[in-house]
This record gives structure tokens, sequence and C-alpha cells, in this order.
């Protein structure tokens, strides 16, 4: 699937506000967090943060195993402050997939 297509928005986001800046699909606000993502992703994985790039995988392109991914969920939900139920984090296996869910759910506030 090509990047950008078919990531569900949350419902109240502007499609108009949807941009892509240099891989990144961003939304307005959403920088922030992609910044903040990167950053999270690298520090968990040891990984060089350029590495750390929109379509890579967790597992498939920056080696991450089971245990890593569920402590990548759990420090973006204590970063975050939400609550990411078992179900949701099967299905963010990319590095845009955690920007796109994070943006749909963060509570206003949170950094």
């Amino acid at each position: 699937m090509p990047l950008g297509s078919g990531y569900p928005l949350h419902a109240g986001r502007a499609q108009a506000a949807r941009t892509k800046t240099g891989g990144w699909i961003v939304t307005e606000g959403t920088e922030n967090i992609a910044a903040q993502v990167k950053e999270i992703v690298a520090e968990q994985l040891s990984v060089d943060a350029e590495k750390v790039v929109p379509e890579a995988s967790f597992i498939n392109d920056l080696g991450a195993d089971s245990l890593d991914t569920v402590e990548l969920v759990m420090a973006f939900e204590e970063k975050f402050g939400l609550e990411i139920p078992d179900e949701d984090a099967e299905k963010i296996s990319t590095v845009q997939d955690a920007v796109n869910y994070i943006a749909s759910r963060k509570p206003a506030g949170a950094h």
C-alpha cells in the first residue's frame, strides 16, 4: 500500500490539513508527534534516527522483536498519556502507523 493511502484520520481532522513533508504524512499539529515518535523509536530500539523513517517497519526494518514492540507501545502510552489496547497495538507496525494512531487519540494538552 503506498504511504499515505488508506490511513484513517480521526473523524474530526480535516483532510485539507494533511500534507506530505519529507516522507512524513502530517496533519495539523502532528509534526511534534512525529518528532517525538522518531525519538522514542530511535532510543528504544538503539538505532540511528536517520533509519527511523515513516515507512520503516519496527520488526522488518528496525530489528525489533516482540518484546521491543511491547516496550515501544508502553513508551508511547507514557509519553502521550494514552492507553493503547492490545488489539490496536497489533496494528501498529510502522513508524507512520504510530504517528497516525497517536495523533488520532492523543488527549488535548498531552505532550
